[in-house]
């Protein structure tokens, strides 16, 4: 080996070749370069097309329209994904979550808040959908090809008479937050000219949760229209009326002179069979459904209001003259407060109804929470109050429990 590399040193000089290394290398052949590897595999295309009927299948059947998320009678965000119903409620919809921004825009992939939610988009309510984990890009780019070529429902139109697909406030809800508008979705195009304030209702039952006594009250919308980019969709627009806490009837008219219809004059197939579509196979019939409309209460943390609004309508009755329940009248703030604050509880020996700044060791919230160990039941005996009206209470002891 010695004599190799003498030899090979000899011919650096005589033959001017180059490096003793460049030597070396050149005669061990194993020391060159391997040869470039495959190049990477393309990344994985789409599932689906770009048409409604397969991103039903390939997306919202099993990623959205799942258990406790865009499915049943009340769905995350009022959205239902479920066959049948997504079309109505995305296309031309107001998002429940951005004001403003349409569930999908046609044409406008960028201005649809569907999009912005599968992307992750800045200033999203509630992050990124779904939950489970991110749609691979491959598949969202085909629900926006779907939005830039019109958002269009490719799905076969039934041969029988036009029905309700969806309707938005749900049959059934329970509002906090009165609604701008009600959606009502069809499987069918509507003639748009059959959609007017004969045919689309919406009543309310002046109070007492009964329809039908003498009493309702007829809300005029702002405007009913079929959009002309989502004649599948019939609005009853109440942005600028005034709708109080109530029970109201959604009315989607089927029968009598004045009726929707399809573009091929079949009457509205509406009975309300208890899901959707609705009706029995046979033009003709009306759709009913009601929804609620409860304004929390905002109650400040002054002995006033929660006197104002708890302690006078839900208390008094029991706890009030000559011998009131427990020795505690909450009659007015002044007597609340003089029975409340610093005062000895008569029925749990060491307890102090009220002890400024201590809200956790007041007798008064225990009583109201159902804390353990409490005597008695919780209070008020008619049910328990709301979360709201607690956390007021107890902001007033943590602020001094002032009069």
């Amino acid at each position: 080996m010695t004599l190799v590399l003498l030899t090979i040193a000899g011919s650096l000089v005589a033959c001017n070749i180059g490096s003793y290394d460049d030597a070396v290398k050149r005669f061990n052949s194993n020391n060159q370069p391997p040869p470039p590897g495959p190049p990477p595999p393309p990344p994985p295309g789409a599932s689906f097309g770009p048409n409604f009927s397969e991103i039903q299948t390939g997306l919202f059947n099993p990623s959205c329209a799942t258990v406790g998320c865009h499915s049943g009678a009340n769905p995350d965000a009022g959205l239902n994904l479920e066959a049948g119903q997504s079309y109505t409620m995305l296309v031309g919809i107001a998002s429940s979550q951005q004001p403003g921004v349409q569930r999908v825009n046609p044409g406008n992939p960028d201005l649809s808040y569907l999009i912005q939610k599968l992307e992750g988009a800045a200033g999203i309510t509630n992050g990124q959908m779904p939950p489970s984990g991110a749609i691979p890009q491959a598949d969202i780019d085909v629900v926006r090809q779907w939005i830039s070529d019109g958002a269009v429902d490719d799905t076969a139109q039934p041969g029988t008479p036009i029905r309700v697909a969806s309707l938005s406030p749900a049959p059934g809800a329970a509002l906090t937050v009165a609604p701008t508008e009600i959606n009502a979705g069809f499987d069918r195009d509507l003639d748009a000219s059959t959609v007017n304030a004969n045919t689309f209702l919406l009543v309310a039952s002046g109070g007492d949760q009964v329809f039908g006594n003498g009493n309702d009250v007829a809300i005029t919308a702002t405007l009913i229209s079929v959009p002309g980019a989502t004649p599948q969709i019939a609005v009853f627009d109440v942005s600028g009326v005034a709708l109080a806490d109530d029970t109201y009837e959604v009315r989607l008219l089927g029968n009598g002179a004045s009726v929707m219809m399809d573009l091929d004059a079949n009457a509205l197939d509406g009975e309300n069979l208890g899901g959707f579509p609705s009706g029995n196979g046979t033009a003709g019939g009306d759709f009913v459904a009601q929804f609620s409309i409860t304004t929390p209460v905002v109650i400040g943390p002054t002995l006033d209001e929660i006197q104002a609004a708890i302690f006078t309508p839900m208390c008094a009755s029991c706890h009030s003259g000559a011998m009131p329940a427990g020795e505690l009248s909450l009659v007015d703030a002044d007597t609340s407060h003089a029975e409340l604050v610093g005062i000895a509880s008569t029925r749990q020996v060491g307890a102090t109804r009220v002890i400024i700044g201590d809200p956790d060791n007041s007798y008064l919230i225990q009583k109201l929470e159902g804390a353990v160990g409490i005597m008695g039941v919780q209070m008020p005996p008619g049910g328990a109050l709301q979360p709201t009206e607690i956390a007021a209470i107890r902001q007033w002891i943590t602020d001094g429990a002032d009069r």
